[in-house]
């Protein structure tokens, strides 16, 4: 492949607003390698601007989890995620806003060196019961660069020097409106 500008993909969209997204040519593209145990298909990403690809139940029988309850749903996925790069779980939103169902420790991180298989601690928030079935698409996946120790080290000291306006001020101490 010839070296070059990266493409730029121009389109309208529904606001009337221009908006670009760079297509970057097919050898340049990081690879992710994935095992797919599960009966499901593979995980993708359903459109050109969507951050997430879609993470499926693997179910042998339908699970119910009642209210306030939690399980840890098996994917039948493995990831071979390269180093400097982690895998964030994240909640579904319509799961969220119309059934009540999100994921505990969200979002949740693969580790670059966890190779075992991806589970999804769902749990339900709601006064119903919430019926999980084999296939049922429950989490998203999103590849996000990490900052570890390939760049940092630590460096212990005695106090923090830095001086802000905000200092040791936290939680909702900067308020809500």
């Amino acid at each position: 492949m010839e070296d070059g500008p990266i493409e730029i993909n121009f389109n309208l969209g529904k606001n009337g607003n221009i908006n670009t997204m760079p297509i970057i040519p097919q050898d340049y593209r990081l690879t992710l390698k994935i095992v797919n145990k599960s009966n499901n298909e593979n995980p993708k990403y359903e459109s050109l601007g969507a951050s997430g690809f879609d993470l499926r139940a693997n179910l042998e029988n339908p699970i119910i989890l009642k209210s306030l309850e939690r399980y840890a749903i098996p994917t039948g996925l493995y990831f071979d995620i390269p180093t400097g790069y982690e895998i964030q779980v994240r909640p579904r939103s319509g799961l969220a806003a119309k059934n009540g169902i999100t994921i505990l420790n969200s979002p949740g991180t693969v580790d670059s060196d966890y190779t075992g298989e991806i589970k999804i601690i769902l749990a339900n928030l709601s006064k119903d019961d919430f019926i999980i079935n084999n296939g049922d698409r429950i989490a998203q996946g999103v590849l996000a660069t990490v900052l570890n120790n390939t760049i940092f080290k630590f460096e212990f000291v005695d106090e923090i020097e830095k001086i802000t306006e905000r200092g040791e001020s936290g939680f909702g101490s900067t308020g809500i409106g």
